[in-house]
């Protein structure tokens, strides 16, 4: 359980390929995480949040504003103790708020509110004409920057559309995905326990 105990958010952004991040849901519970899932207004139009409460054992946060289930501010409780972010799909439109401090729903304030206090993953997934268009090359790059961040990149395949056949910008599959994660954690607790040493 190499994930064993920790406290995982598990963002879902609205693309097609937020269904996969199902799969990834139950990847971090066999290996031990303890996933909570934020899911943006536009992801919710994709997929039910009633299937990711199901598969994670916790309510899903999809609204900054939803009524407060504890006095603290939803986006801060999350926050609170978080060791891993993982954001499946990461679209364009998330992607351009995280790179420039956009906190105008609930995934971005609590992206604001993390910070650099915990590892975050991005699995990006989209059309590979956004994909590739520079601008969204340009936030990638500054994003790639940031020591607390991982882009775990898009895969060359067939794409959603039917009109695009194949390309890159299909989403990196569930497994590649929590091997990086688990790759990435294992790091991370062997610096920590090398610092206690």
């Amino acid at each position: 359980m190499e994930l064993k105990g920790k406290k995982a958010i598990l963002a879902v952004s609205g693309g097609i390929a937020a269904f996969k991040a199902l799969t990834v849901v139950r990847l971090l519970k066999r290996h031990g995480a303890d996933p909570f899932v934020v899911m943006t207004a536009h992801a919710t139009q994709f997929i039910a949040p009633d299937s990711f409460a199901m598969w994670s054992g916790h309510p899903v946060s999809t609204d900054l504003f939803a009524p407060l289930k504890t006095w603290d501010m939803e986006h801060i409780a999350l926050a609170h103790d978080a060791e891993l972010v993982l954001v499946v799909p990461a679209t364009a439109n998330f992607l351009t708020k995280l790179a420039t401090g956009v906190a105008d729903d609930l995934l971005s304030t609590l992206m604001v509110v993390l910070a650099d206090r915990a590892p975050v993953f991005l699995a990006p997934a989209m059309n590979t004409h956004m994909y590739t268009n520079g601008v969204i090359q340009h936030q990638l790059n500054a994003l790639r920057q940031r020591p607390h961040i991982e882009v775990i990149e898009p895969e060359h395949g067939r794409l959603a559309s039917t009109l695009e056949g194949e390309g890159v910008g299909r989403l990196a599959e569930p497994e590649t995905i929590l091997s990086r994660v688990i790759a990435r954690m294992s790091q991370v607790g062997s610096m920590e326990g090398s610092e206690i040493k």
